[in-house]
């Protein structure tokens, strides 16, 4: 079980690395979008096998690093990279750097995410906003005794995706002429894509789109006080959905295709994402 003073030792590491440094907006890459990072500037970038207690990123595509510096004209710690359940990691584990870049002074989050649509209008490439999420039997962050530093014992999920920003992202998307999607998102632990089954259940239940990440972190987000705003990028149509069978590449060349989009997507939001 990770303790307060295992969260205090990697913020006082990762502090001490970024010199001096005030992020405002936590941005957590997904699979094949670890890319923008490298558009960061007066960047510092320390991996987090340097510091205290981080797991270490094994997906493929996952740098697994920490870059820190301006993007989109705002002080930002992005992760290029980040850590899922089906690495063997746990929940806390998946959501520990939100944690630390909390009490590193981060108070907003923009995440991502290459996900598979599972709304038959969807295509690949297309960008969604994400409005909501279903987690159903899988672990939380929040397992086990709660520490009142970080949050309350049961937090509201109400607006765990942070109305305000979805605002600001349909605006800049609309001054941009980005096609931006909207839909409820929905976490499967993986590293098995779903089965159409499960893909029709998702939808029955009102999910527009399927994934292996994001939830945990926006969990212990809500949870300690960050604001949230979350992209998916549809990658791959969902199981079933398509009369064809899945694979990997379909995220990186999916991904390469939407960039141009994406990035200035996110570019124009960050620079929005203000208390």
């Amino acid at each position: 079980m990770l303790t307060y003073e295992n969260y205090i030792e990697s913020t006082e590491a990762l502090r001490n690395r970024i010199g001096g440094r005030s992020p405002h907006t936590l941005l957590i890459l997904g699979s094949g979008l670890g890319y923008l990072a490298d558009e960061i500037e007066d960047a510092a970038v320390i991996p987090y096998g340097e510091l205290p207690h981080f797991p270490v990123s094994t997906a493929p595509d996952h740098k697994g690093r920490f870059v820190c510096g301006r993007l989109g004209g705002a002080e930002v710690l992005a992760m290029q990279g980040r850590f899922h359940l089906y690495e063997g990691y746990s929940a806390q584990q998946a959501a520990y750097p939100v944690r630390v870049a909390r009490l590193l002074g981060v108070s907003s989050l923009l995440v991502t995410n290459a996900c598979g649509g599972v709304n038959r209008a969807f295509h690949v490439g297309d960008l969604m906003l994400i409005t909501d999420h279903l987690k159903l039997f899988d672990p939380t962050p929040l397992s086990g005794p709660n520490d009142e530093r970080f949050g309350p014992r049961f937090p509201d999920m109400t607006y765990a995706y942070d109305p305000a920003y979805q605002e600001v992202a349909r605006r800049k998307a609309q001054a941009l002429s980005v096609t931006l999607r909207e839909g409820i998102y929905c976490f499967f632990p993986g590293p098995q894509f779903e089965t159409p089954a499960e893909v029709r259940a998702a939808r029955l239940l009102g999910a527009s789109a399927v994934g292996m990440s994001t939830v945990p972190e926006v969990i212990a987000a809500n949870h300690c006080g960050i604001r949230v705003l979350g992209f998916s990028l549809v990658t791959n149509m969902a199981a079933g959905v398509l009369p064809q069978r899945l694979s990997g590449t379909d995220v990186t060349a999916a991904a390469e295709k939407a960039k141009h989009g994406f990035g200035t997507l996110v570019r124009a939001c960050l620079a929005d994402m203000k208390e």
